[in-house]
């Protein structure tokens, strides 16, 4: 099991109209920080992802910190949870095309 801390900047633009007075963290962008974060750490998995399971459990709020933890399954395919203090945000799998 892999650990990354993923710091998404409280201006992110992404928060801009999402929503007004209550900005959230769209879950593409939560997505695609998740995956940029995973290849990173395992550069050999970069390339094209097919995401067959993803869930979004609670809304990223502008400047609060998130958790990411990931294992390679048997099949190859990444399983995912992102956390923000204890609090589950999204889970999913990722796996090649």
């Amino acid at each position: 099991m892999s650990r990354v801390v993923l710091t998404m900047p409280a201006d992110h633009p992404a928060y801009d109209g999402h929503f007004p007075g209550a900005p959230v963290l769209p879950g593409a962008v939560l997505l695609a920080a998740a995956i940029d974060a995973i290849e990173a750490a395992e550069p050999r998995s970069a390339g094209r992802w097919r995401v067959p399971v993803m869930k979004f459990l609670g809304a990223v709020r502008p400047g609060e910190p998130l958790e990411l933890e990931f294992h390679r399954l048997e099949s190859g395919a990444i399983r995912f949870q992102l956390d923000s203090r204890g609090r589950a945000i999204a889970e999913g799998t990722l796996s090649k095309p």
